[in-house]
């Protein structure tokens, strides 16, 4: 298996500082602790599948115990190719995490026909948060790394006027159900690199924004804002704690005056 292979002491330098980089973010915004029930969104890509992985290994390593259990959306428009599938269902299986394969619909009528990013993540949290009542899990864990959360910064801050992005936990329908985001800490360039060297079986998804999507045309620019300071990514992220709090009342004056 998989987790035997790449166990303490065994486990390459490289893997592990990814490891401890997860553990960090889980560790410092308590996100999972014992007898915790987790489920995993599995969207086939190198971010949630590097996920499942730290998940499933931190499991053999912590004197503390949760369960896993993984849900892929598969939509009906835009199947999972039969080989594509199968491999996913290996890697969980060595993992040792039951998973499901959710078949929904990618369009669904409440769309009226409307179709963007953000009413296609909302339809996946929606589905999400269905399974979680169906297992009658409190948590889900998402595949969201460093640079994701630093690309939702900027694109709230410089496109829609507000200063938000997708926290580390975040609360859902009063407390009943959080989102976890364990890679919180890790830039992506960590999981690219795990995925590569462990040949996780990625598979690409189908999207009819894919190559328009405002997340990928944010990322040349902290790319380039990294020339400037290699740990921008990491800035972003701690500004979202570091509110000074000398400017909250010129911050309401304004929101006054701009209403």
């Amino acid at each position: 298996m998989i987790t035997d292979r790449y166990t303490s002491p065994a486990c390459p330098p490289w893997l592990m500082r990814f490891l401890k980089q997860t553990g960090l973010g889980i560790n410092k915004f308590g996100m999972i602790k014992n007898g915790d029930s987790v489920l995993l969104g599995i969207s086939g890509g190198k971010d949630s599948l590097s996920l499942a992985l730290a998940l499933s290994l931190r499991r053999k390593w912590l004197p503390i115990s949760y369960t896993l259990r993984a849900a892929i959306v598969e939509w009906k428009q835009f199947p999972i190719k039969p080989a594509d599938k199968n491999a996913i269902s290996c890697f969980l299986a060595e993992l040792d995490i039951d998973h499901d394969f959710l078949v929904r619909d990618m369009f669904p009528a409440s769309f009226r026909g409307k179709f963007n990013c953000y009413l296609c993540s909302r339809n996946r949290k929606r589905i999400l948060f269905e399974e979680a009542d169906r297992l009658d899990i409190k948590k889900i864990a998402l595949g969201h790394h460093l640079d994701d959360i630093a690309e939702t910064t900027l694109i709230n801050l410089c496109l829609r006027g507000n200063f938000s992005t997708m926290m580390p936990v975040q609360s859902f329908f009063k407390g009943k159900v959080f989102i976890v985001r364990p890679l919180c800490m890790v830039r992506e360039s960590t999981v690219s690199l795990v995925a590569s060297r462990l040949s996780l079986p990625c598979y690409a998804l189908a999207c009819p924004h894919h190559e328009t999507n405002l997340r990928l045309r944010i990322k040349p620019y902290i790319k380039e804002l990294s020339r400037i300071d290699p740990r921008v990514r990491e800035h972003i992220f701690a500004a979202h704690w570091n509110i000074n709090g000398e400017y909250s009342d010129y911050a309401n004056i304004a929101h006054e005056i701009l209403e």
